[in-house]
């Protein structure tokens, strides 16, 4: 890309050369108190989510599991598994803080021989054509710089047959709720955000990154435009969050 193209950090336009250096600066400051601020945000609800998006996964023994933007392990630790020592998952995230809190959780919870940890930026996947029977990303593409490229290197890297699931913020679709959900986003976020992690600017940031956030209908297509077939998504809690998933056929 040329150095003087800018893309959006938040409601920040700021250079594409920058942006995967100020999200990594984020999820470096959070990282120790992620799970905690996930359970606060939700309410507990994205463990739902979580198991929604693991159940629609179809995995079984013997399968490959790619887990990209994988955090502290939630999706992983529970394809480790379903999986079982023939089958494999490889734990990924851009960000090395997140990543080794996620090998930490997963080593003290007894998980291993058949899980990798692999530092890797999504849109430029450092693994062979055709490797993952299933892709998973949960609350990661939104930081992605370049969704489009992103999608196109999680198709190459699935197998014929193989399925992503991308379960991320989407739009409200309950009539009634966006604006509650505004005053939720921006005065309680960052406000739980210092109290609990002592930083209010990276969770104003994460707000503004779901508004951002392409909408249900408009990451359908992008995942179309990638080469998925049969893409659908499934709206959870009025559309706050979005289930998609699409086919290698």
């Amino acid at each position: 890309m040329d150095k003087e193209q800018t893309t959006h950090f938040g409601y920040q336009q700021v250079p594409v050369m920058e942006k995967a250096s100020r999200v990594a600066g984020v999820f470096h400051s959070v990282a120790d108190k992620y799970d905690v601020m996930n359970d606060v945000m939700s309410f507990g609800v994205h463990r739902i989510w979580k198991r929604i998006t693991i159940d629609a996964a179809g995995a079984k023994q013997g399968s490959k599991v790619l887990d990209l933007a994988g955090g502290t392990g939630d999706l992983a630790s529970q394809f480790a598994r379903i999986v079982g020592q023939s089958g494999k998952v490889v734990l990924s995230d851009i960000n090395a803080s997140m990543l080794e809190n996620g090998r930490q959780r997963l080593t003290d919870l007894g998980i291993a021989g058949n899980i990798e940890y692999v530092q890797a930026n999504a849109e430029c996947l450092p693994f062979a054509d055709n490797t993952f029977d299933i892709v998973t990303m949960a609350f990661g593409l939104r930081n992605v710089t370049d969704k489009e490229s992103a999608l196109r290197s999680i198709f190459r890297v699935l197998k014929a047959g193989g399925r992503l699931l991308v379960l991320e913020f989407s739009k409200p679709v309950l009539p009634g709720l966006a604006p509650i959900y505004d005053q939720y986003s921006f005065k309680f976020l960052p406000f739980m955000g210092k109290l609990i992690a002592n930083d209010a600017d990276s969770y104003r940031y994460l707000a503004e990154s779901i508004r951002m956030h392409p909408d249900q209908e408009t990451l359908k297509s992008m995942m179309s435009n990638a080469g998925f077939e049969r893409v659908t998504y499934t709206n959870m809690t009025g559309g706050i969050v979005a289930l998609h998933k699409g086919f290698k056929l």
